[in-house]
């Protein structure tokens, strides 16, 4: 008995696909007035509105007591009792990149609501040249299981930057936790300090390139404790492993409840249709996000359904690949003028909010993922979404249930035309997913997590110092 995917591919290839010369023939564009024209056989990203081309002034963090509506007045004050006997103690946060990324995003408030409970909690970002993040980026992608070749150069590049940063950073406070690979040889400063180590890998860990992880281990097993977002990323270590899954804050621009006529401002400024199911993936430019694995998936719903595609996504300071994947994606594209592509900066969080708001079905179809905060968002906004079902994600969405897991550009093209012409189980799967998210996947959550591991640390420290 065939899947339903098989069914999708079968089908698919009966229907056939436009020839490349006539593929060619039918493109129509969209050129702005101020653009060069575009190559053939390539789209261009949609012109900025001139309203996103400034940053906005940063908007206030809200106070603990705003997410009362959300969470109950009884969480918050758990969350008070807890940082109680913490008041006074600091942490230190030390991370790759200020801006772009869902560790950069949940930096931003954790850190104040952390310290409002009077445990104040410092943010640094490590520096290093463009050798040192193509370094990095490559170790990123082998970790996620890419086959790379661990030169002495790389490696010398890695402990070089890491060396500088050890040397400009000062750790005075009772915990440091080191977000990811690219700051891990920051463990060589724990001699010098009395606080706890921690290192917080974002990323999927499960079928990591073997060269590459055995040149990082050593520094990992220095560490008090390692957190995962995943249960599958667990390696052998001899110290403490926990499970943080990673969160969004319901009340950030990004994912604040917005009036629809906000909404329709926003698409109308990024020309698109609400009168038309609009499909969207929120994300980096990245391989391992397989934009252009959507734009397939697209192509082949589009047969059969009339959709458009929203690829809205942009860089991270720390990757210098998403300019030569952007280039990938509008090839794939080709001229469709309902391929829609958008090259934010990474200040948009109000405008991905709305583009998010406005759609009909959101898509994550990554290859690899460490959680997929995009997902969250989506979920918590109660879309129905489609995803890989890679890394983070199964924890997110339960098959049917929460959203629709997919494994392949066929099954994703499959499960938009499903979601699209079935409407009530869409809205259903959108709703249950809501309330998974408010239940496992809000800041409040993350932060009880941070202070119930400060806590087990402080207290192993108490006790080995009574030794």
């Amino acid at each position: 008995m065939k899947t339903e995917e098989q069914r999708a591919t079968i089908a698919d290839s009966a229907a056939g696909s436009p020839t490349e010369a006539q593929a060619a023939k039918n493109r129509g564009g969209i050129v702005s007035p101020d653009a060069m024209p575009a190559e053939p056989g390539r789209a261009r990203t949609r012109p900025l509105p001139p309203s996103v081309l400034t940053p906005p002034p940063p908007a206030p963090s809200p106070r603990l007591d705003d997410y009362r509506d959300i969470i109950g007045q009884a969480q918050v004050d758990a969350l008070r009792f807890l940082a109680r006997d913490l008041k006074g103690k600091s942490i230190k946060m030390v991370n790759s990149t200020a801006v772009g990324g869902g560790v950069a995003e949940m930096l931003n408030r954790l850190v104040p609501l952390l310290s409002e409970l009077e445990v104040p909690t410092h943010w640094e970002v490590i520096t290093g040249g463009n050798d040192f993040f193509e370094v990095t980026k490559a170790f990123h992608n082998a970790l996620h299981g890419s086959s790379y070749e661990l030169t002495k150069a790389a490696q010398e590049i890695f402990l070089m930057y890491n060396e500088q940063n050890r040397e400009r950073l000062q750790f005075e406070e009772e915990m440091v936790v080191i977000h990811d690979p690219q700051p891990v040889g920051l463990i060589r400063s724990r001699d010098k300090t009395p606080a706890s180590w921690v290192w917080r890998c974002h990323i999927d860990l499960s079928n990591p390139d073997a060269r590459v992880w055995e040149f990082l281990r050593p520094f990992v097993e220095q560490y008090d404790a390692a957190i995962f977002s995943s249960q599958s990323f667990a390696r052998q270590l001899p110290i403490p492993q926990y499970l943080f899954y990673p969160c969004i804050d319901p009340l950030s621009e990004k994912n604040k409840e917005l009036p629809d006529s906000v909404v329709q401002k926003v698409c109308d400024e990024f020309g698109i249709d609400r009168s038309r199911p609009v499909v969207t993936q929120v994300s980096r430019f990245d391989r391992l996000k397989d934009p252009v694995g959507v734009v397939h998936a697209y192509k082949l719903a589009k047969k059969y359904v009339d959709c458009q595609l929203v690829l809205a996504g942009g860089g991270a300071s720390d990757d210098p690949e998403g300019a030569v994947v952007l280039q990938e994606v509008k090839e794939a594209a080709g001229n469709d003028p309902d391929i829609i592509i958008l090259d934010l900066p990474p200040w948009c969080a109000f405008e991905v909010n709305a583009i998010q708001r406005a759609s009909t079905i959101v898509v994550q179809k990554s290859l690899k993922e460490g959680f997929g905060l995009t997902v969250t968002e989506a979920l918590w906004k109660g879309k129905p979404t489609i995803a890989g079902a890679v890394g983070g994600i199964p924890n997110q969405i339960i098959h049917k249930l929460t959203g629709v897991l997919v494994h392949s550009v066929e099954g994703c093209a499959f499960q938009i035309r499903y979601l699209l012409t079935h409407p009530d189980f869409a809205k259903r799967v959108g709703a249950s997913g809501r309330e998974h998210v408010k239940e496992n996947f809000l800041m409040t959550t993350n932060v009880k997590r941070w202070l119930l591991l400060f806590r087990i640390l402080e207290e192993a420290k108490a006790r080995g110092n009574a030794r």
